[in-house]
Protein backbone atom coordinates (compact mmCIF):
# COMPACT_ATOMS: atom_id res chain seq x y z
CA UNK A 1 0.00 0.00 0.00
CA UNK A 2 1.22 3.50 -0.76
CA UNK A 3 1.89 6.25 1.80
CA UNK A 4 -1.19 8.51 1.70
CA UNK A 5 0.70 11.44 3.22
CA UNK A 6 3.42 11.29 0.57
CA UNK A 7 0.80 11.02 -2.16
CA UNK A 8 -1.10 14.06 -0.88
CA UNK A 9 2.04 16.20 -1.09
CA UNK A 10 1.99 15.78 -4.87
CA UNK A 11 -1.39 17.53 -5.28
CA UNK A 12 -1.21 21.34 -5.13
CA UNK A 13 -4.99 21.66 -4.70
CA UNK A 14 -4.76 19.93 -1.35
CA UNK A 15 -2.69 22.81 -0.05
CA UNK A 16 -5.52 25.24 -0.67
CA UNK A 17 -8.38 26.57 1.41
CA UNK A 18 -12.11 26.51 0.83
CA UNK A 19 -14.03 29.69 0.06
CA UNK A 20 -14.76 29.83 3.81
CA UNK A 21 -10.99 29.88 4.45
CA UNK A 22 -11.12 26.40 5.96
CA UNK A 23 -9.06 23.37 4.94
CA UNK A 24 -10.44 22.06 1.64
CA UNK A 25 -11.88 18.56 1.86
CA UNK A 26 -12.76 17.40 -1.63
CA UNK A 27 -15.25 14.53 -1.74
CA UNK A 28 -16.61 14.92 -5.26
CA UNK A 29 -14.09 12.70 -6.99
CA UNK A 30 -16.70 10.79 -8.97
CA UNK A 31 -17.25 14.08 -10.79
CA UNK A 32 -13.60 15.00 -11.32
CA UNK A 33 -10.25 14.58 -9.60
CA UNK A 34 -7.33 16.76 -8.58
CA UNK A 35 -4.12 16.66 -10.61
CA UNK A 36 -0.67 15.71 -9.31
CA UNK A 37 2.26 17.99 -10.06
CA UNK A 38 3.64 15.62 -12.69
CA UNK A 39 0.47 16.02 -14.76
CA UNK A 40 0.48 19.79 -14.36
CA UNK A 41 4.15 19.84 -15.39
CA UNK A 42 3.45 17.75 -18.50
CA UNK A 43 0.74 20.14 -19.66
CA UNK A 44 2.89 23.18 -18.93
CA UNK A 45 5.88 21.60 -20.67
CA UNK A 46 3.90 21.24 -23.87
CA UNK A 47 3.09 24.94 -23.98
CA UNK A 48 6.52 26.16 -22.84
CA UNK A 49 8.91 23.70 -24.52
CA UNK A 50 7.14 21.36 -26.97
CA UNK A 51 4.39 23.43 -28.57
CA UNK A 52 3.78 21.95 -32.02
CA UNK A 53 1.26 19.88 -33.94
CA UNK A 54 1.41 16.15 -34.47
CA UNK A 55 1.78 14.59 -37.94
CA UNK A 56 2.20 18.06 -39.40
CA UNK A 57 5.88 18.82 -39.73
CA UNK A 58 9.36 17.57 -40.58
CA UNK A 59 11.14 19.25 -37.70
CA UNK A 60 12.20 18.30 -34.20
CA UNK A 61 9.25 19.75 -32.28
CA UNK A 62 6.73 17.95 -34.48
CA UNK A 63 8.69 14.71 -34.25
CA UNK A 64 8.80 14.98 -30.46
CA UNK A 65 5.03 15.51 -30.39
CA UNK A 66 4.50 12.51 -32.65
CA UNK A 67 6.50 10.40 -30.21
CA UNK A 68 4.48 11.73 -27.27
CA UNK A 69 1.22 10.67 -28.92
CA UNK A 70 2.65 7.25 -29.83
CA UNK A 71 3.96 6.73 -26.31
CA UNK A 72 0.67 7.88 -24.77
CA UNK A 73 -1.21 5.27 -26.78
CA UNK A 74 1.22 2.59 -25.60
CA UNK A 75 0.94 3.60 -21.92
CA UNK A 76 -2.87 3.71 -22.02
CA UNK A 77 -3.04 0.46 -23.99
CA UNK A 78 -0.91 -1.32 -21.41
CA UNK A 79 -3.04 0.11 -18.59
CA UNK A 80 -6.32 -1.31 -19.95
CA UNK A 81 -4.80 -4.27 -21.86
CA UNK A 82 -5.51 -3.47 -25.49
CA UNK A 83 -3.40 -2.77 -28.57
CA UNK A 84 -2.11 0.80 -29.10
CA UNK A 85 -3.95 1.00 -32.44
CA UNK A 86 -7.20 0.33 -30.57
CA UNK A 87 -6.84 3.58 -28.57
CA UNK A 88 -8.86 6.42 -30.11
CA UNK A 89 -8.41 9.80 -28.44
CA UNK A 90 -11.64 11.69 -27.74
CA UNK A 91 -12.66 14.73 -25.73
CA UNK A 92 -13.80 12.40 -22.94
CA UNK A 93 -16.14 9.55 -22.06
CA UNK A 94 -19.16 11.40 -23.41
CA UNK A 95 -17.65 11.72 -26.88
CA UNK A 96 -16.40 8.13 -26.72
CA UNK A 97 -19.87 6.77 -26.00
CA UNK A 98 -21.42 9.00 -28.66
CA UNK A 99 -18.90 7.59 -31.13
CA UNK A 100 -19.86 4.06 -30.15
CA UNK A 101 -23.49 4.97 -30.78
CA UNK A 102 -23.33 7.11 -33.93
CA UNK A 103 -20.13 5.87 -35.59
CA UNK A 104 -20.65 2.17 -34.93
CA UNK A 105 -24.12 1.24 -33.69
CA UNK A 106 -25.86 3.40 -36.25
CA UNK A 107 -24.01 1.42 -38.93
CA UNK A 108 -25.13 -2.01 -37.68
CA UNK A 109 -28.60 -1.29 -36.27
CA UNK A 110 -31.82 -1.79 -38.20
CA UNK A 111 -35.47 -1.22 -37.37
CA UNK A 112 -36.68 -3.52 -34.60
CA UNK A 113 -33.24 -4.25 -33.16
CA UNK A 114 -33.00 -3.89 -29.40
CA UNK A 115 -30.59 -1.71 -27.43
CA UNK A 116 -30.24 -2.82 -23.81
CA UNK A 117 -29.22 -0.18 -21.24
CA UNK A 118 -29.62 0.38 -17.49
CA UNK A 119 -32.11 2.42 -15.47
CA UNK A 120 -29.38 3.99 -13.35
CA UNK A 121 -27.21 4.92 -16.33
CA UNK A 122 -25.44 8.26 -16.64
CA UNK A 123 -26.86 10.61 -19.26
CA UNK A 124 -23.75 10.04 -21.40
CA UNK A 125 -24.63 6.36 -21.71
CA UNK A 126 -28.38 6.86 -22.06
CA UNK A 127 -29.08 9.83 -24.32
CA UNK A 128 -26.83 8.73 -27.24
CA UNK A 129 -28.75 5.44 -27.36
CA UNK A 130 -32.11 7.23 -27.21
CA UNK A 131 -31.02 9.39 -30.12
CA UNK A 132 -29.59 6.60 -32.28
CA UNK A 133 -32.69 4.49 -31.61
CA UNK A 134 -34.89 7.28 -32.98
CA UNK A 135 -32.74 7.50 -36.11
CA UNK A 136 -32.60 3.76 -36.79
CA UNK A 137 -35.95 2.49 -35.52
CA UNK A 138 -34.24 0.41 -32.85
CA UNK A 139 -36.00 -0.23 -29.53
CA UNK A 140 -34.64 0.78 -26.12
CA UNK A 141 -35.00 -1.78 -23.32
CA UNK A 142 -33.74 -1.72 -19.75
CA UNK A 143 -32.02 -4.26 -17.53
CA UNK A 144 -33.97 -4.16 -14.25
CA UNK A 145 -32.08 -3.36 -11.07
CA UNK A 146 -32.08 -5.90 -8.26
CA UNK A 147 -33.24 -5.13 -4.71
CA UNK A 148 -29.96 -3.35 -3.94
CA UNK A 149 -30.12 -1.16 -7.03
CA UNK A 150 -27.51 -3.19 -8.86
CA UNK A 151 -27.23 -4.75 -12.33
CA UNK A 152 -26.78 -8.47 -11.75
CA UNK A 153 -25.68 -10.93 -14.40
CA UNK A 154 -28.89 -12.96 -14.14
CA UNK A 155 -31.06 -9.94 -14.92
CA UNK A 156 -28.91 -9.24 -17.97
CA UNK A 157 -29.36 -12.84 -19.13
CA UNK A 158 -33.15 -12.59 -18.73
CA UNK A 159 -33.21 -9.31 -20.66
CA UNK A 160 -31.33 -10.55 -23.72
CA UNK A 161 -33.29 -11.72 -26.77
CA UNK A 162 -32.46 -12.73 -30.31
CA UNK A 163 -33.24 -9.13 -31.28
CA UNK A 164 -30.65 -7.61 -28.93
CA UNK A 165 -27.97 -5.87 -30.98
CA UNK A 166 -26.29 -3.49 -28.52
CA UNK A 167 -25.79 -3.77 -24.76
CA UNK A 168 -24.42 -0.60 -23.13
CA UNK A 169 -23.71 -0.74 -19.39
CA UNK A 170 -21.42 0.98 -16.89
CA UNK A 171 -18.71 -1.22 -15.40
CA UNK A 172 -19.28 0.78 -12.20
CA UNK A 173 -22.18 3.17 -11.74
CA UNK A 174 -21.66 6.82 -10.88
CA UNK A 175 -24.21 7.06 -8.06
CA UNK A 176 -24.55 3.87 -6.01
CA UNK A 177 -21.13 2.73 -7.22
CA UNK A 178 -21.96 -0.91 -7.84
CA UNK A 179 -19.76 -2.80 -10.30
CA UNK A 180 -20.88 -5.51 -12.70
CA UNK A 181 -19.34 -8.81 -13.73
CA UNK A 182 -18.05 -7.53 -17.06
CA UNK A 183 -16.56 -10.76 -18.52
CA UNK A 184 -19.60 -12.85 -17.56
CA UNK A 185 -21.95 -10.32 -19.15
CA UNK A 186 -19.73 -10.02 -22.24
CA UNK A 187 -20.04 -13.79 -22.74
CA UNK A 188 -23.83 -13.61 -22.54
CA UNK A 189 -23.99 -10.64 -24.90
CA UNK A 190 -21.86 -12.35 -27.53
CA UNK A 191 -23.86 -15.57 -27.28
CA UNK A 192 -26.87 -13.72 -28.75
CA UNK A 193 -24.70 -12.04 -31.40
CA UNK A 194 -24.81 -8.56 -29.84
CA UNK A 195 -22.09 -6.00 -29.18
CA UNK A 196 -21.05 -4.90 -25.68
CA UNK A 197 -20.30 -1.22 -25.00
CA UNK A 198 -18.88 -0.45 -21.55
CA UNK A 199 -18.98 2.94 -19.85
CA UNK A 200 -15.70 2.93 -17.93
CA UNK A 201 -15.79 6.50 -16.64
CA UNK A 202 -16.16 5.37 -13.02
CA UNK A 203 -14.39 2.02 -13.22
CA UNK A 204 -11.12 2.64 -15.07
CA UNK A 205 -9.82 5.09 -12.41
CA UNK A 206 -10.59 2.67 -9.57
CA UNK A 207 -10.61 -0.93 -10.80
CA UNK A 208 -8.28 -3.09 -12.84
CA UNK A 209 -9.48 -3.08 -16.46
CA UNK A 210 -8.81 -5.91 -18.89
CA UNK A 211 -10.20 -5.00 -22.30
CA UNK A 212 -8.93 -8.10 -24.09
CA UNK A 213 -9.44 -10.51 -21.21
CA UNK A 214 -12.99 -9.33 -20.63
CA UNK A 215 -13.73 -9.59 -24.38
CA UNK A 216 -15.74 -6.39 -24.57
CA UNK A 217 -16.23 -4.52 -27.83
CA UNK A 218 -15.98 -0.86 -26.83
CA UNK A 219 -14.84 0.98 -23.71
CA UNK A 220 -15.08 4.71 -23.05
CA UNK A 221 -13.46 6.71 -20.24
CA UNK A 222 -12.13 10.17 -19.33
CA UNK A 223 -8.75 11.36 -18.10
CA UNK A 224 -10.09 13.98 -15.70
CA UNK A 225 -11.62 11.34 -13.42
CA UNK A 226 -8.21 9.67 -13.02
CA UNK A 227 -5.92 12.61 -12.16
CA UNK A 228 -5.56 13.70 -15.79
CA UNK A 229 -6.53 16.87 -17.66
CA UNK A 230 -10.02 17.77 -18.78
CA UNK A 231 -10.92 17.61 -22.46
CA UNK A 232 -9.30 14.25 -23.20
CA UNK A 233 -10.39 10.64 -23.00
CA UNK A 234 -10.48 7.43 -25.00
CA UNK A 235 -12.66 5.12 -26.96
CA UNK A 236 -11.09 1.67 -26.88
CA UNK A 237 -12.49 -0.61 -29.57
CA UNK A 238 -11.68 -3.96 -31.08
CA UNK A 239 -9.67 -3.12 -34.18
CA UNK A 240 -11.93 -5.00 -36.57
CA UNK A 241 -14.89 -3.00 -35.21
CA UNK A 242 -13.04 0.32 -35.43
CA UNK A 243 -12.58 -0.42 -39.13
CA UNK A 244 -16.36 -0.72 -39.50
CA UNK A 245 -17.04 2.70 -37.99
CA UNK A 246 -18.19 5.73 -39.91
CA UNK A 247 -16.15 8.73 -38.64
CA UNK A 248 -18.03 11.20 -36.49
CA UNK A 249 -15.87 14.04 -37.83
CA UNK A 250 -14.11 14.57 -41.16
CA UNK A 251 -11.08 16.77 -41.79
CA UNK A 252 -7.33 16.92 -41.53
CA UNK A 253 -5.26 14.05 -40.29
CA UNK A 254 -7.82 11.32 -40.95
CA UNK A 255 -7.77 11.01 -44.75
CA UNK A 256 -5.28 9.51 -47.17
CA UNK A 257 -6.45 11.40 -50.28
CA UNK A 258 -9.48 13.23 -51.69
CA UNK A 259 -10.37 14.22 -55.26
CA UNK A 260 -12.42 16.72 -57.23
CA UNK A 261 -15.01 14.06 -58.09
CA UNK A 262 -16.00 13.89 -54.42
CA UNK A 263 -14.26 10.61 -53.67
CA UNK A 264 -11.79 10.16 -50.82
CA UNK A 265 -9.91 7.46 -48.94
CA UNK A 266 -9.37 7.28 -45.20
CA UNK A 267 -6.40 6.30 -43.09
CA UNK A 268 -6.58 3.20 -40.90
CA UNK A 269 -7.83 3.39 -37.31
CA UNK A 270 -7.29 5.08 -35.01
CA UNK A 271 -6.24 7.99 -37.27
CA UNK A 272 -9.43 7.98 -39.36
CA UNK A 273 -11.45 8.55 -36.18
CA UNK A 274 -9.34 11.48 -34.93
CA UNK A 275 -10.02 14.31 -37.37
CA UNK A 276 -8.31 17.63 -36.70
CA UNK A 277 -5.78 18.61 -34.09
CA UNK A 278 -6.14 16.69 -30.86
CA UNK A 279 -5.81 18.21 -27.39
CA UNK A 280 -2.08 17.48 -27.43
CA UNK A 281 -1.23 19.13 -24.12
CA UNK A 282 -3.92 16.99 -22.52
CA UNK A 283 -2.61 13.85 -24.27
CA UNK A 284 0.76 14.48 -22.59
CA UNK A 285 -0.94 15.01 -19.24
CA UNK A 286 -3.12 11.94 -19.71
CA UNK A 287 -0.05 9.77 -20.19
CA UNK A 288 1.53 11.10 -16.99
CA UNK A 289 -1.68 10.50 -15.06
CA UNK A 290 -1.77 6.86 -16.16
CA UNK A 291 1.89 6.45 -15.21
CA UNK A 292 1.15 8.01 -11.81
CA UNK A 293 -1.76 5.64 -11.14
CA UNK A 294 0.20 2.64 -12.40
CA UNK A 295 3.05 3.46 -10.02
CA UNK A 296 0.66 3.51 -7.07
CA UNK A 297 -1.08 0.34 -8.24
CA UNK A 298 -4.71 0.21 -9.29
CA UNK A 299 -5.41 -2.60 -6.80
CA UNK A 300 -4.03 -0.44 -4.00
CA UNK A 301 -6.28 2.42 -5.07
CA UNK A 302 -9.33 0.17 -5.03
CA UNK A 303 -8.39 -1.19 -1.60
CA UNK A 304 -8.05 2.38 -0.33
CA UNK A 305 -11.49 3.28 -1.75
CA UNK A 306 -13.17 0.32 -0.10
CA UNK A 307 -11.52 0.91 3.28
CA UNK A 308 -12.68 4.53 3.35
CA UNK A 309 -16.20 3.60 2.19
CA UNK A 310 -16.55 0.94 4.87
CA UNK A 311 -15.12 3.22 7.54
CA UNK A 312 -17.59 5.98 6.67
CA UNK A 313 -20.53 3.58 6.60
CA UNK A 314 -19.57 2.08 9.98
CA UNK A 315 -19.69 5.57 11.52
CA UNK A 316 -22.75 6.94 9.74
CA UNK A 317 -25.01 3.94 10.27
CA UNK A 318 -25.21 4.75 13.98
CA UNK A 319 -26.81 8.12 13.22
CA UNK A 320 -30.58 7.64 13.03
CA UNK A 321 -30.95 10.79 10.92
CA UNK A 322 -28.72 9.44 8.13
CA UNK A 323 -30.30 7.46 5.29
CA UNK A 324 -27.70 5.31 3.50
CA UNK A 325 -28.42 4.04 -0.01
CA UNK A 326 -25.36 1.90 -0.79
CA UNK A 327 -23.91 0.61 2.49
CA UNK A 328 -22.54 -2.58 0.93
CA UNK A 329 -21.12 -1.08 -2.26
CA UNK A 330 -17.56 -2.06 -3.11
CA UNK A 331 -16.66 1.43 -4.30
CA UNK A 332 -15.60 4.95 -3.46
CA UNK A 333 -19.15 6.37 -3.32
CA UNK A 334 -21.05 7.09 -0.10
CA UNK A 335 -24.62 8.02 -1.03
CA UNK A 336 -26.87 9.42 1.67
CA UNK A 337 -29.54 11.84 2.74
CA UNK A 338 -30.39 13.41 6.09
CA UNK A 339 -33.98 12.90 7.23
CA UNK A 340 -36.14 15.96 6.59
CA UNK A 341 -33.24 17.85 4.98
CA UNK A 342 -33.16 18.67 1.26
CA UNK A 343 -30.00 17.19 -0.31
CA UNK A 344 -28.74 20.49 -1.68
CA UNK A 345 -29.28 22.15 1.69
CA UNK A 346 -27.13 19.46 3.27
CA UNK A 347 -24.43 19.96 0.63
CA UNK A 348 -24.51 23.71 1.30
CA UNK A 349 -24.11 23.07 5.01
CA UNK A 350 -21.13 20.79 4.35
CA UNK A 351 -19.62 23.41 2.05
CA UNK A 352 -19.74 25.84 4.98
CA UNK A 353 -17.37 23.41 6.73
CA UNK A 354 -15.06 23.31 3.70
CA UNK A 355 -16.34 19.91 2.54
CA UNK A 356 -17.24 19.47 -1.13
CA UNK A 357 -19.82 16.77 -1.90
CA UNK A 358 -22.22 16.36 -4.80
CA UNK A 359 -25.99 16.77 -4.43
CA UNK A 360 -28.81 16.29 -6.91
CA UNK A 361 -29.56 13.48 -9.35
CA UNK A 362 -25.92 13.03 -10.48
CA UNK A 363 -26.92 12.79 -14.18
CA UNK A 364 -28.69 9.49 -13.43
CA UNK A 365 -32.22 10.85 -13.57
CA UNK A 366 -34.04 7.53 -13.81
CA UNK A 367 -32.54 6.25 -10.55
CA UNK A 368 -35.50 7.93 -8.85
CA UNK A 369 -37.47 4.82 -9.82
CA UNK A 370 -35.33 2.81 -7.37
CA UNK A 371 -34.47 5.32 -4.63
CA UNK A 372 -37.92 6.88 -4.58
CA UNK A 373 -36.77 10.50 -4.69
CA UNK A 374 -34.69 12.43 -7.20
CA UNK A 375 -32.01 13.96 -4.98
CA UNK A 376 -29.23 12.54 -2.82
CA UNK A 377 -25.85 13.57 -1.47
CA UNK A 378 -22.81 11.73 -2.81
CA UNK A 379 -19.42 11.80 -1.13
CA UNK A 380 -16.79 10.13 -3.31
CA UNK A 381 -13.17 9.43 -2.43
CA UNK A 382 -10.02 8.86 -4.44
CA UNK A 383 -6.41 7.86 -4.02
CA UNK A 384 -5.50 11.01 -2.05
CA UNK A 385 -8.52 11.05 0.29
CA UNK A 386 -7.49 10.57 3.90
CA UNK A 387 -9.23 9.02 6.89
CA UNK A 388 -9.17 12.51 8.41
CA UNK A 389 -11.25 13.76 5.47
CA UNK A 390 -13.88 11.15 6.29
CA UNK A 391 -13.76 12.04 9.98
CA UNK A 392 -14.45 15.68 9.07
CA UNK A 393 -17.41 14.62 6.93
CA UNK A 394 -18.85 12.48 9.72
CA UNK A 395 -18.42 15.22 12.31
CA UNK A 396 -20.09 17.79 10.07
CA UNK A 397 -23.02 15.45 9.40
CA UNK A 398 -23.45 14.47 13.04
CA UNK A 399 -23.27 18.06 14.27
CA UNK A 400 -24.74 19.72 11.22
CA UNK A 401 -27.83 21.34 12.63
CA UNK A 402 -30.08 23.16 10.20
CA UNK A 403 -29.11 24.93 6.99
CA UNK A 404 -30.15 28.22 8.59
CA UNK A 405 -27.28 27.80 11.04
CA UNK A 406 -24.94 28.66 8.19
CA UNK A 407 -26.48 32.08 7.82
CA UNK A 408 -27.39 33.07 11.36
CA UNK A 409 -24.50 31.70 13.44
Amino acid sequence: MYDINEVRKQFPMLNGKSMQNKPLIFLDNASTTFKPQCVIDAVEKYYTNNNSNSHRGDYDLAYNMDQTVINARKVIAEFVNCSPDEVVFTSGATMALNMAAFSFAKVVLKEGDEILIEEDGHASNVLPWYAVAKETGAIIKFVPLDEKGKICTENVRKSLTNKTKIVALAAATNVLGYSIDVPAIAKLVHEVGAYFVVDGAQSVPHLKTDFKGWDIDFLGFSAHKMCGPTGIGCLIGKYELLKMMKPLLYGGGMNEMFYKDGSFTLLNPPSCLEAGTQNLAAVAGFMEAVKFISALGIDNIHKHDVELHNYAISKLKDNEKVILYNPDADSCNIVFNIKDVFAQDEATLLNYHGIAVRSGNHCAKMLVNYIGLPYTCRASTYLYTSKEDIDALIEAINNGGDILDVYFN
